[in-house]
This record gives structure tokens, sequence and C-alpha cells, in this order.
């Protein structure tokens, strides 16, 4: 109980400790000529997680021991941005940084020990890497620029392309990210894009090489359902939206969560990604490998606005539908930060998680996604900060698991310097499956939690 306490206590005590000072400060700005036309912009943030995770059932420790609960400390995100406008018309964005580092993965997304000596020590020094590398033209300023490049000018939906530095929660549902950590780099892959606006319509459209993930297509694939497979097809993907009342800067790619009442925006969206052959199956063992393409559809509405009549208050929602076609019955069980992926036998255990160890759950899937959140930004206090309530749910029906699932998350921002300087608590509801007793297709074994606090600052 202490455990599950400490992140609220932490909350109480931050909030207290505000004053009433000036946070103000003018961007980290280098001009590269008189009128500021060119420049370098330095953007730089840290994303700090303390959380306690009610563990998949049959989760084990490092030593191999079971672990009902646990409580972790890790850096979500730690990044730098560099924006250099060097003529009115040519651009380069180079961004690079860390995530999901914590005590035992270094970095890596579900593996122990990652660089790990002969002791078995490991965890430490997570991989610096590239984020976005890109350079662009402006062929008809406004209208039509192109650009080549590691980029994250995405398709599907506005989340695909959610900016880190200004979520309206603790975080995205990574669900919005259809190809994370597979065929792309943290939702980043290698092409030519094009965007832009044409009055209220504003575009972005790419052409993109994926990254060589999976397996070969040959007799290594047995098993009906989809997996990624290898190959060199190229992708394409866009978004459009149409803005009904504030237009929003689309120089960089970033959609802004929240806008904490500075803007009037309502927007409806759609879009796609697709990619030829991406994934692969063998229907029976006497059948030849066969080969599916990935089509993921989507369209989403954002309100982000003041209240009128109130003194400070804003209303934030934000909802899509998503369709995701990756093959027959595929799926992948992603946890964020996860610290305990190994489970035990479920010859040993009849209830052990299906999804695997910690906070692991089905996340993306052949079968359709509708999220929602909503949060009301609250009148700031005598001291100038501010509380903003949320809500999101999530309805996820896959095809691997057969039946529907439901799941919701509550959170509290308490922004001490608007996004720049804000504190997140949020509790995370998350469905549970345990293998079957008999056939394929797991069983829901009822839900678990996880509490999350979160300090993010940027420069």
């Amino acid at each position: 109980m202490r455990k599950l306490l400490l992140p609220f206590l932490l909350l109480g005590a931050l909030c207290t400790q505000a004053q009433n000072v000036d946070h103000s400060y003018k961007p980290l700005t280098l001009k590269l000529d008189e009128k500021g036309s060119k420049f370098l912009r330095i953007i730089t943030w840290h994303q700090m997680w303390l959380s306690y995770t009610d563990n998949n059932t049959g989760t084990l420790d490092i030593n191999g021991k079971a672990s009902s609960s646990s409580t972790e400390f890790g850096i979500r995100r730690s990044r730098i941005l560099l924006q250099a406008q060097v003529s009115p018309r040519f651009m380069i964005v180079t961004h690079f940084g860390i995530n999901n580092q914590s005590f035992s993965n270094g970095g890596s997304a579900g593996t122990l020990g990652t660089g790990a000596s002969a002791s078995g020590q490991g965890g430490k020094r997570p991989q610096l890497y590239i984020h976005d590398a890109w350079t662009e033209y402006a062929v008809v300023p406004g209208k039509l620029h192109l650009g080549t490049g590691l980029h994250y000018w995405n398709g599907v939906s506005r989340m695909a392309s959610n900016s880190t530095l200004n979520f309206m929660t603790l975080d995205a549902p990574i669900h919005n990210w259809y190809n994370i950590e597979a065929t792309d780099q943290f939702a980043r892959q290698l092409g030519i894009y094009a965007k832009g606006q044409l009055d209220r319509f504003d575009y972005r459209f790419a052409v993109n090489k994926p990254f060589a993930f999976g397996v070969p297509v040959n007799s290594a694939i047995t098993s009906p359902n989809a997996t990624n497979a290898l190959t060199e097809t190229w992708s394409a993907q866009a978004y459009a939206d149409y803005q009904f009342f504030d237009k929003e800067s689309n120089v960089l790619p970033y959609f802004v969560g929240s806008y904490l009442g500075a803007k009037k925006v309502f927007n409806v969206g759609a879009g796609f990604y697709h990619h030829p052959k991406a994934t692969a199956s063998r229907p029976t063992p006497t059948d030849s490998v066969v080969t599916h393409n990935q089509t993921n559809v989507g369209a989403d509405v954002f309100l982000d606005m003041p209240l009128p009549k109130t003194k400070g208050m804003a209303l934030n929602v934000y909802s899509s539908f998503t369709y995701h076609d990756f093959g027959p019955n595929y799926i992948r069980n992603i946890g964020i930060l996860n610290q305990h992926p190994s489970v035990q036998s479920s010859a040993t255990n009849t209830n052990t998680s299906w999804a695997g160890g910690g906070n692991l759950q089905p996340t993306l899937g052949t079968g359709t996604i509708w999220y929602t959140q909503a949060g009301l930004l609250l009148p700031k206090l005598k001291n100038g900060t501010a509380f903003m309530p949320y809500v999101t749910f999530t309805y996820k029906d896959f095809e691997r698991i057969g039946k529907a699932s439901g799941q919701y998350d509550l959170g509290l921002n308490y922004f001490i310097n608007g996004h720049n300087a804000k504190v997140t608590l949020q509790y995370s509801n998350r469905p549970v499956y345990k293998f079957p007793a008999t056939g394929t297709t797991p069983e829901r074994n009822g839900s678990k939690g996880e509490v999350i606090l979160q300090t993010h600052i940027f420069l």
C-alpha cells in the first residue's frame, strides 16, 4: 500500500512547493541573419517516470522469482532537437536522444542485461540514436514542401505524428504508432514526403522504404498467424485534415496535444498507411507460405478550445477510429518501460499471462481500435499554476483474441509553467489474458492496473 501511495504523496509535495515566480523565458534560438529569418532553434526535454505496476499473473523478477507487483523509476524520454532554417526555403531537422531506460533494460524493449558483462550486470548505457534526420525544400512556400530522410510525417491519424512535448495525457496510447519499433525507428521511416496547407486543408504524404524487420519468407514460417516478414517493398502513407477554426502550424510534423486554451482548434481528419508483403503466414502445415499486405486506415476529430465565459478554463477532446489489417490473427503485445517481461510456465501456473510479464498487453493487431480522450483545464491558481484532470477510453477488437475489450486511464496534470514544466499522475487499467485450456485463443483473466508519476520539463 505504501508503494501505491508514493506517487500521490510526491505529487502533493510538488504542488505545495509551487511559488508565484516568473517562469517565462525566450526560446533558445541563434539568429543567422539580422532579421532572424535564418536561425538555429535548440529544444531539449526530459520525461521521468516513477511507477507502481500490478504485474501480470506469473511475472518473474530478474532472479526468476514470482513478482506480483513492482515499483520502478525510468527515463521515458531524453531528447535534443535542432531546427535549422538555413534560408527562407531550406530547413534541416536533427533530433536525437534515448527512450525507456530503466534499471534493468538499458533502453532495449523487453530484454534484460543489454550489454551485460560476464557477471550478469546490465541495464546501463542505452543507445543514443537518431529520431529525425531530414532536409526540406519549400517548392511553393506554405503550400508545397518536399523533404527527404528519416522523418515523422506519418499517415493514418493525427496521433501518429503527435508531439511528445505537449501530450494532454501522460503519454500516447502507443497503438497510434502502428509500426512502433517494428518496421520503423521509434515511429520514423526513411523516405520522401510532401506536405503543405491549401486554405484550410492541411496534408502530408510520404513514400518510404520501411526498415527490414521480421523473418525470411521461407520454411521457418510455420504458423497460420501472420508475422512480420523481411521484404524490400516500399510503403505509402498520408494524412489530411480540415481546420474549421484556428489554423495550426505545420512547419514541423509534430501535432500539438493541447494548446491549454491558447488556440481554438476543431479539426476533422483521415489517413492511411499501406505496405505490400509486410507479413507472412502458413495457413496449414501442407500449404505454401503466403505474404500479406499491411493496411492501416483511420479517421479522427480533435477539439481544443477555451471555454467562453470562464476564467481560463479550456476543453480538450480527441477521438479516433482505426482499422488495422496486418494479415490473419496478427498481434503485438507491448509494455512501456516494462521491467519484467518473463513469466512462469503455463504448465505450472494455469493463470500465467498470455501476453507476457510486467505490464505487457495486446496493443496492436489485425482488427479495429476506437480511442477517445477528454480533459478539462481548470482556472489558474493564485500562484499561476493550474490543474487539468482527464480520462481516456480505448476499445480494441482484435481478430486474434476474438472478443473485444475496453480499458481506461484516469489522470491529472499539474502545470507549473504550461507544458514547459508539468507533473502528471495517471492510473491505467489494462485487460489481462491467460493461456487457454484448449485451443489457441487466449482467455480473458480480469484486469490489472498501473500508477505512474511523470515529471516533464522542456526548454
